[in-house]
This record gives structure tokens, C-alpha cells and sequence, in this order.
């Protein structure tokens, strides 16, 4: 398989990033795994334990402090994947990959294999399934993430019915985050890096990753375990999330999605952007397939219209219409 790297950013992260560390050294894979670690703005002496607690790794650990306008999530990402790279040029690779994933997270032991599989198979960017952690975490918590965990499922049995993507078949996941997310070498530089913006980075890169036709895979063996902290560095991630999950289950308000009708209206119009790019390819001709010209055109048509149901009607709604 590809030569790999894993960069890892981390802001005050000497709690949880050798639980990582000792999950990365148990990936099974032949040959030395690179593991890069960028500690940014650390004052818990983030990057001596990374040093200490690496054994059979090859850790690079480099310390960054940025101004207050560019410490965000973003820019760490952006730092240690940029690291990244150029260690990988050094060694002479050209033809590698590069895996992203967060301080706070424990990937299985084939979580690396599975990615690499993914990505030999025929795809240039893998995204990994968020889990909750094996540890006891709180009932509305779990409960919460399964009505939501199939309310997704549900939407994407959908997409495979109207708008089946070769590259990406069921069973498949959805998520593609900085927690797991393994690219190409070529892959990243094509699509410019991460781009160094407060927060949605990961899924920016993505974008920018199809924008250029790279097929992007959510293959369900590639996963990972995130911790379930309410205190997350990035704003708008996992853990802000969370804080609405828990908001919901003690104040009792509905969780609110987007119904089934939204879906069939956002499937169908991708439909109709690749039958109209396939029948003529001269529609673009700066997009070197299907999935650039939706990715590229689809952000410019007029936002479709957003109607919300409680989670559990529109999950029942969705279900009918694959069963």
C-alpha cells in the first residue's frame, strides 16, 4: 500500500493525544507510520508529551504559536497538513497519503488499512464515520446520535434510489471531517490544501477535492472513535453539536430536520446536473467529469427550499419511500 502520514493538530491537548498516539501505533500496516503533530498555541506542555508518549511511531512534532486572528481550527489544519506534505516530499514520495484526524480521537486498529484500501480501490479522498466512544456515555446522548444516526441513513438510501454515485454505493456514511479524513497527495494539492478559515475547513477541503473531480468514498469501515467533550476547539464542530443535542433532550423541544420532500428536491436536481453533463460534456469544459460540474454549478443555482419536520416523522417518511 501508499506510504502515509497522519497530522494531527492540537491545541492543549496533553490529556488526550496519547490515547491517539497508542491507537495509532496499533494501526495494522506494514512499515513505519509518519505521524505529524502540530501543537499550536499549547501552554500544557502538549508537544513534550507527544514526544514522550510516542514508542513505535515516526513522530515530527513541530510548535507554532499563531496571533489571535489566525488561531482557529482551520489554520492548525492547514499547518500540519502543509507539514505533512513536505515531509513527505523529503522522503521522496509523490505518490502518498495524507490522513487528518484530531487530538481527542481513538481509530480502531484497521481504521489506517481501511483507508488506504479505500483509496487503492479507485478513490482520492476517504471519510471516516464519527462514533461515540466505547465508554459509558450519558442515555440521551446515545439515543439521540441513533435517531440521528438513522434519520442519515435514511436520507442516504434515498440518494442511492435517485442519484446513485458509482464511486460512493451503499452501504456508505456521510461523514468526511477533520476527525478522519485520508487524501492523495495529489488530491490535496489539486484542490489548493485546506483552506485556513475559522471553522468548516474540513468540509471546505472536500468541496474544493470534487470541485476538481476527485472522487470522494464514505466506506463504512472507515471509522473512528471522537471523545464527547461539550468543550471542543473548533466552534461549530462536533461538540457544539452536542451542546444542542443535550439542549434538546432537557428542554423536550423537537429536533428539527429537513423533511423528505428537501431530499427529493436536492437529489433530483444533482440528477439532472449529471444527465445534463452527460449528454453534453461541452456544458463545461474546464470540468473533467460529473462530479466537477455538480460540485461547481450546484452552489450557484437558487437555494431550494427548506421545510423541517421532527426527527422521527421525517425519518418514517424517508424510510417509505426506500422500503
Amino acid at each position: 500500500m501508499r506510504p502515509c502520514i497522519v497530522c494531527v493538530p492540537a491545541r492543549d491537548e496533553a490529556a488526550s493525544l496519547p490515547a491517539l498516539l497508542a491507537a495509532l501505533e496499533r494501526q495494522a500496516i506494514d512499515g513505519p507510520l509518519r505521524v505529524l503533530v502540530l501543537a499550536n498555541n499549547c501552554s500544557d506542555g502538549t508537544a513534550d508529551v507527544a514526544r514522550k508518549a510516542a514508542r513505535r511511531i515516526a513522530l515530527r512534532v513541530e510548535e507554532v504559536t499563531l496571533a489571535s486572528e489566525r488561531a482557529n481550527a482551520g489554520t492548525a489544519r492547514s499547518l500540519a497538513m502543509n507539514a505533512g506534505v513536505e515531509w513527505l516530499r523529503e522522503d521522496g514520495y509523490a505518490d502518498a497519503v495524507l490522513i487528518s484526524t484530531d487530538a481527542d480521537t481513538v481509530p480502531p486498529p484497521h481504521w489506517i488499512a481501511a483507508s488506504l484500501r479505500a483509496i487503492e480501490a479507485g478513490c482520492d479522498a476517504v471519510g471516516g464515520e464519527i462514533r461515540l466512544p466505547d465508554a459509558p456515555v450519558p442515555d440521551w446522548l446515545r439515543l439521540t446520535r441513533a435517531r440521528v444516526a438513522r434519520y442519515w441513513s435514511a436520507v442516504r438510501r434515498l440518494a442511492e434510489s435517485i442519484d446513485p454515485v458509482p464511486h460512493d454505493p451503499w452501504p456508505r456514511h456521510g461523514d468526511h471531517t477533520g476527525a478522519s479524513l485520508a487524501l492523495t497527495l495529489s488530491a490535496y494539492v489539486a484542490a489548493g490544501g485546506v483552506p485556513p478559515i475559522p471553522t468548516g475547513e474540513d468540509n471546505a477541503l472536500v468541496a474544493a477535492v470534487e470541485r476538481c473531480g476527485g472522487r470522494v468514498r464514505h466506506d463504512p469501515d472507515v471509522w473512528t472513535a471522537v471523545s464527547v467533550r461539550e468543550d471542543g476547539r473548533a466552534a461549530g464542530g462536533m461538540a457544539t453539536e452536542m451542546r444542542r443535542w443535550r439542549m434538546i433532550a432537557e428542554t423536550g423541544a423537537s429536533h428539527l430536520v429537513p423533511d423528505a420532500g428537501h431530499w427529493q428536491s436536492v437529489l433530483g436536481r444533482r440528477r439532472a446536473l449529471r444527465v445534463a453533463y452527460a449528454a453534453d460534456p461541452g456544458l463545461a469544459p474546464d470540468c473533467v467529469n460529473d462530479i466537477a460540474y455538480v460540485a461547481r454549478i450546484e452552489p450557484t443555482l437558487p437555494a431550494l427550499l427548506v421545510r423541517e419536520q421532527e426527527i422521527g416523522a421525517a425519518t418514517a417518511t424517508l424510510e417509505s419511500l426506500v422500503a
